[in-house]
């Protein structure tokens, strides 16, 4: 069995470890149909098309004045 010749640092051993954890930021596409930004591959969560079709129903807002 390998046993390490010396002892590693809590720093060195953490920088080492941490090369793994870098956290981007994720990429961005317009929506050909509402012009949003959304995820590629995904639903578009404004007006629920996916490659030129509507796949889901999404709710209008709609400003309702009370009168």
């Amino acid at each position: 069995m390998a046993v390490p010749k010396n002892k590693i640092s809590k720093a060195r051993k953490n920088s080492r470890k941490s090369e793994n954890s870098k956290i981007t930021a994720p990429t961005l596409i317009e929506c050909p149909s509402c012009h949003e930004l959304k995820q590629p591959h995904k639903v578009c969560l404004k007006c629920g098309v996916y490659k030129g079709k509507k796949v889901i129903e999404t709710k209008k807002k709609e400003k309702q004045e009370a009168v």
